[in-house]
C-alpha cells in the first residue's frame, strides 16, 4: 500500500506535470523551431534535445521526491514519470492522426508528429515516443544513483556541450574573427551544429578538468595554505593581473553584439548588488528599488541635458549629484518604513516606486522633467576628452563602476556594521535585544542599496543618451530581486552569476525571440527545483536550506566557512 502510494504521489502526479510540459513545449512550435538547428550535426536536434531535457528533469524530479528508503520505487517512479511524459506525446499523435486539430492548435500538423515519431509511421512511431520515455527515465535514475561527483560532472559536461551548440551562431563567428582560430572553428563546428569530434572533445575536456580538480584540488589548496606569505601574495597578484588582463581585452575579442550584452549585464550587476545589500544583508524587501535608479539617471539627464537648458554639467561633474541625491531618497523611503516587515515592507517600497514614476510622466513636472516624451540629448561620458560611446568603450565604464561596488560591498559584508546587518536578517527581535541600532542600521542598508542604483541609472542615462518613464517599470525591480534568488541570496558572486544568467542569456537567445522567455521561465522553475538555494549560495544560506539533510543543522565548519554574523554592539 506504502509502495503504491509512493508511486502515485511521486511517479505519476510529477508525470502528469512532465507531460503537460512537454505538450505546451510541442502546441507552441518549440519542436518545429527548435529542430532546424542541430545540437550536433545531422545526430541530435535542439527540438527533440529540449523534450529529452524535460523528461530526464521529470524523472530525476520524482527520484529525488521518493523517500531514500527503498531504491527500487525510486527507480520505478522515475520510469513511471517518463513514461507518463513521453505517453502525453504519444496521445496527442494519436488524436492528432485521427483528429484535425490544427483548426485549434495551429502548430498540431504532420510536421510535428514526423518530428515525435522520428518519421516512422501507424504503431510503430507510438513505440518510438515510449520508448523514449522509458530511456529518458532510466537516465534520470542512473544519474540520481550515480556518485555525486560523477553527476555532478556529467550534467556540467553535457550540459556545457549543450550549450556550445546553442550558442553557435555566436560562438562560431567570434572564432571565425580571430585568424588562426579558425582552424579551431572548422573542428568544432559546421554550418549548423557541432560537429562529432567537436562535440566528444568538449563533453572530454570538461569532464577530465573537473575530474581532476575533484581528486588533486584539496591537495593544491593544502599545498597552497602552506606556501610562504609571499608566495601566496605572489600568486594571487598574478591571478589579479591575469584575470585583469582578460577583463581588459574581452570586449574587443568579443565584438559589438557581445560587448553589448556585457555592458546590460554589467547594469544589472550594479542594481544587483546594491539591492543584496537591501534584501540579501539586512533581509528587508525592497519592491520599489527602481525607484533609486530612475533618480540617478534622471538627475544626471537634467544636469548634463542641453535640451532642457537648466546645466551643462559634464558627466563626471553630474555624477556625484545623482549618487548624493539617491543615497538621500534611500533615506527619505527608510524613515517612513522603519516598523514594517515582510510583505508590509514589499507593498510600501512597491508604492514609492510607483510614486516616483507617476511624478515623472505627470504634467506638474513636465517643464523640469519631459514627462512622458523624456528627455534626450544625454552626453556620454567622457576620458580625456574621448567619448566613450560605443558598447567596447562604455563597458570600461561599467567594469570600473561595478569594481568600485565590489570592493565596497566585500569592506561592508565583513565590517562591524555588514554583521549586524546580518543579525537583522537572521531575528529583528534578537538583534534590537543584542544592542543593535535598527534605526541607523536600516537607513543605512536603505542608503547604500539606493547610492548604488543611482550610479547605475547615471551610467545608464549616459550610456543610451536619453531617458523615458517606460524604462523605469516595476518590472525592473522584479528582475533584480529573481537575479539576487538565483544567483543566491546575499552573495557577491552569486548576483554576477545571477545576472549572467538571468539579463546575460536572453540577450544570447534573441535568435529564439519568439520562445526565450518561455524557456527563460522554464529554467527559473528547474532551477528553483533543483537548486533553491541559488548558483553560487552564500554558505550560511546554503546550510539553512539543507540543515535537515545535515542532520543538526549545525556543521562543524560554519564558524571557518563565514564570520559570526552577531555583533557584539550596536
Amino acid at each position: 500500500m506504502t509502495r503504491a502510494r509512493s508511486i502515485w504521489q511521486h511517479g505519476v502526479k510529477t508525470g502528469i506535470i512532465g507531460g503537460v510540459a512537454v505538450l505546451i513545449i510541442a502546441l507552441v512550435g518549440m519542436v518545429q523551431s527548435f529542430n532546424k538547428r542541430d545540437i550536433i550535426f545531422e545526430v541530435v536536434a535542439m527540438g527533440h534535445t529540449l523534450l529529452v531535457i524535460t523528461a530526464v528533469l521529470m524523472g530525476y524530479v520524482a527520484a529525488k521526491r521518493t523517500p531514500r528508503d527503498d531504491g527500487l520505487i525510486q527507480y520505478v517512479n522515475t520510469i513511471v514519470c517518463s513514461l507518463i511524459t513521453s505517453g502525453f506525446l504519444a496521445l496527442l499523435v494519436v488524436v492528432g492522426r485521427s483528429v484535425n486539430l490544427r483548426a485549434v492548435l495551429v502548430n498540431a500538423s504532420p510536421v510535428l508528429y514526423k518530428a515525435l515519431t522520428l518519421g516512422f509511421d501507424g504503431a510503430a512511431g507510438i513505440l518510438i515516443i515510449l520508448l523514449f520515455g522509458v530511456i529518458c527515465g532510466s537516465v534520470a535514475a542512473l544519474l540520481y544513483y550515480l556518485p555525486p561527483v560523477v553527476r555532478r560532472v556529467t550534467i556540467i559536461s553535457l550540459s556545457a556541450m549543450i550549450g556550445a551548440g546553442v550558442l553557435q551562431e555566436l560562438i562560431r563567428p567570434v572564432l571565425l574573427s580571430w585568424g588562426p582560430m579558425a582552424v579551431i572553428a572548422d573542428y568544432f563546428y559546421t554550418s549548423n551544429g557541432l560537429t562529432i569530434a567537436g562535440a566528444v572533445t568538449i563533453v572530454v575536456f570538461i569532464a577530465a578538468g573537473m575530474t581532476v580538480w575533484t581528486l588533486r584540488g584539496e591537495s593544491i589548496k593544502s599545498h597552497y595554505s602552506h606556501l610562504s606569505g609571499g608566495s601566496q601574495r605572489g600568486i594571487k597578484i598574478g591571478s589579479f593581473v591575469a584575470l585583469a588582463f582578460v577583463l581588459i581585452v574581452l570586449p574587443h575579442v568579443l565584438g559589438l553584439f557581445l560587448s553589448e550584452v556585457l555592458t546590460i549585464v554589467g547594469l544589472y550587476v550594479l542594481l544587483g548588488l546594491g539591492l543584496n545589500i537591501v534584501v540579501g544583508y539586512a533581509g528587508m524587501l525592497d519592491l520599489g528599488y527602481v525607484a533609486f535608479f530612475a533618480i540617478g539617471s534622471y538627475v544626471t539627464a537634467v544636469l548634463t541635458s542641453p535640451e532642457l537648458g537648466f546645466y551643462s554639467l559634464t558627466f563626471w561633474q553630474a555624477l556625484p549629484f545623482a549618487v548624493v541625491l539617491g543615497i538621500l531618497s534611500g533615506v527619505l523611503l527608510g524613515i517612513p518604513v522603519l516598523k514594517m516587515r515582510g510583505d508590509y515592507l514589499a507593498i510600501a517600497t512597491l508604492g514609492f516606486g510607483e510614486i516616483i514614476r507617476i511624478l515623472v510622466i505627470s504634467d506638474f513636472l513636465r517643464p523640469w522633467l519631459g514627462g512622458a516624451q523624456g528627455i534626450k540629448a544625454i552626453p556620454k561620458a567622457s576620458v580625456f576628452g574621448f567619448a566613450l560611446a560605443q558598447p567596447q568603450y562604455i563597458y570600461y565604464l561599467i567594469l570600473a563602476g561595478c569594481i568600485l561596488v565590489v570592493f565596497i560591498s566585500l569592506r561592508l559584508k565583513d565590517s562591524r556594521m555588514g554583521r549586524a546587518w546580518m543579525a537583522m536578517r537572521e531575528d529583528e527581535d534578537v538583534a534590537q535585544a543584542m544592542g543593535i541600532n535598527l534605526v541607523s542600521t536600516k537607513l543605512l542598508a536603505f542608503a547604500t542599496g539606493a547610492g548604488f542604483s543611482a550610479l547605475s541609472g547615471a551610467i545608464f542615462a549616459s550610456k543610451l543618451g536619453s531617458v523615458y518613464p517606460h524604462s523605469f517599470s516595476v518590472f525592473i525591480s522584479i528582475n533584480i530581486i529573481c537575479l539576487i534568488i538565483v544567483g543566491g541570496m546575499g552573495s557577491i558572486p552569486g548576483v554576477i552569476v545571477g545576472a549572467a544568467a538571468l539579463v546575460g542569456l536572453p540577450e544570447l537567445l534573441r535568435e529564439f525571440a519568439d520562445f526565450r522567455l518561455l524557456v527563460y521561465g522554464a529554467a527559473l522553475v528547474a532551477m528553483m527545483l533543483l537548486r533553491p538555494e541559488g548558483l553560487w549560495p552564500e554558505v550560511r544560506h546554503k546550510i539553512e536550506l539543507h540543515e535537515d539533510e545535515n542532520g543538526s543543522g549545525q556543521p562543524e565548519d560554519l564558524s571557518a566557512a563565514e564570520p559570526a554574523s552577531q555583533p557584539q554592539g550596536g
